[in-house]
């Protein structure tokens, strides 16, 4: 089996996120999942991601319910700094130490455990230093609540910051073929400072499985999906002009359009974990093939120049969000 190290754990090449089985897209279902996460630990699946934002705990809460048996099996990720304003009941991020500590507390009542095993600030919330967010956190690990941390979504001069005061272990950021920030200064300052990379969404949100095709017709109104510019109209239907020939490359691979996708990735880098999300079964077991999936490469190289941030359109967040993250952005026409 492919491991890759993440702090101080050592895990199988690719993790579960969980995300989808609780969260912005489209209706939960709790009896799938149940059956779904039992099926990834039985495969081999022994790094699992979620948040505090997530269904507004109600991924934390069913991860800890269904695995508090297998505790052991798993090393398990979750997040802060985003979750349910307990005043307005809206989306907020908050980095504040004493919000940061109640998430942290809060969570572990949910996972039914006594331990996180990587602690992520989700977001840093740009009106508090973010030296002063991980601050607290690493008093979480002191404490013995937490045992390493990390942070999604940043530049890497924040990234940097962020280490100085406490060793990251990851960072978590969106990371696929059609979505490249990482590569303009993160990928290097993590090599640099040996921080693994995260990669969420390895299959640009459903994109690269051949499974989307036209998002108005196939997504739940309230799909997060829906408000990307990426999955507006005129934008997928050039996204999809250039997915023909990736489903050729798949084809000549061996593999499903999925599989390539989580292989390209796991091909970028050894410092690289893909955590592709799912509240299906069939795709938990697909997607965990992708371990044995070699890409050479030219077939990299060819996937590279097919599909970039030069040839999708459109932007992958709306302009509201954007201003949110602090990643980098590649400069415009």
């Amino acid at each position: 089996m492919l491991t890759r190290k993440v702090g101080p754990f050592e895990v199988n090449a690719i993790g579960l996120g969980c995300m989808s089985m609780s969260h912005a897209y489209g209706t939960p279902d709790i009896a799938e999942a149940e059956i779904a996460l039992h099926k990834a630990l039985d495969i081999g699946y022994n790094f699992l991601d979620t948040a505090a934002l997530y269904g507004f705990g109600k991924n934390e809460e069913l991860l800890g319910r269904v695995l508090k048996d297998r505790r052991s099996e798993f090393v398990l990720a979750s997040k802060c700094g985003i979750f349910l304003d307990s005043e307005g009941g809206k989306r907020k991020i908050d980095g504040s130490p004493a919000v940061i500590r109640k998430t942290c507390e809060d969570a572990l009542l949910r996972l039914q455990t006594d331990v996180i095993d990587l602690y992520y600030l989700h977001r840093w919330d740009k009106s508090i230093p973010v030296e002063e967010s991980i601050g607290e956190m690493s008093r979480l690990v002191e404490e013995g609540k937490v045992q390493s941390l990390g942070i999604s979504e940043v530049s890497a001069e924040t990234l940097r910051k962020a280490h100085a005061v406490h060793p990251m272990a990851a960072i978590q950021t969106e990371y696929s073929l059609w979505s490249r920030n990482a590569e303009i200064a993160v990928m290097d300052a993590c090599k640099e400072l040996g921080i693994t990379f995260v990669a969420f969404s390895p299959l640009a949100r459903g994109y690269l499985t051949g499974k989307l095709t036209d998002p108005a017709a196939q997504l739940e109104d309230g799909d997060l999906r829906l408000n990307m510019p990426r999955f507006h109209a005129e934008n997928y239907a050039m996204n999809m002009a250039l997915y023909a020939e990736y489903e050729k490359i798949a084809e000549d691979v061996a593999c499903t359009p999925a599989q390539l996708a989580l292989a390209w990735t796991l091909a970028k880098g050894e410092h690289i974990i893909p955590i592709p999300g799912t509240k299906h079964t069939d795709f938990v077991v697909e997607n965990f093939g992708a371990v044995d999936v070699v890409l050479d490469e030219k077939t990299v190289a060819k996937l590279d120049e097919l599909i970039n941030n030069d040839t999708v359109a459109g932007p992958r967040y709306p302009a509201g969000v954007q201003v949110e993250i602090d990643t980098e952005e590649f400069a415009t026409a």
